[in-house]
């Protein structure tokens, strides 16, 4: 279904005219979905859901977090991410409306916690995530 919806989106470009040039990387990037470490696709903090928002900057303030598991060790045991040594990536809950849980969406952020070098959204519980760019 994502590969449809891809060569939708892509069809949609092309027969507008849009993919000219240095325009074709960006939303081609954009479009994919990852599937393995060397490429995940990027998502703007903008496109983030207000609470995956809010959860960045408590990141960024070094907490409270709401979650007792937030700020703990993400082994990366999926392999999406880029390869690093054990404790690198910390995951933080991104609350998820009307959930009685901690629901699917995540934050994983590797580096130090409130100054991370990359930060990456899962709104499915791991099964892919999306590089947070600014």
């Amino acid at each position: 279904m994502l590969r449809a919806a891809f060569v939708h989106k892509y069809k949609l470009l092309l027969a507008g005219g849009l993919l000219l040039g240095s325009l074709a990387s960006p939303v081609l990037v954009h479009a994919r979905q990852s599937t393995s470490a060397d490429a995940v696709a990027v998502i703007a903090v903008a496109e983030l859901p207000a609470q995956g928002r809010q959860t960045l900057q408590l990141i960024r303030d070094g907490g409270p977090f709401p979650y007792e598991k937030d700020g703990t060790v993400f082994g990366n045991r999926e392999r999406l991410l880029p390869a690093k040594q054990r404790g690198y990536y910390l995951e933080y809950t991104v609350k998820t409306p009307g959930s009685r849980n901690r629901g699917a969406r995540r934050i994983v952020c590797g580096g130090q916690p409130r100054t991370p070098d990359a930060c990456y959204y899962t709104g499915d519980h791991y099964a892919s995530f999306r590089r947070i760019v600014e």
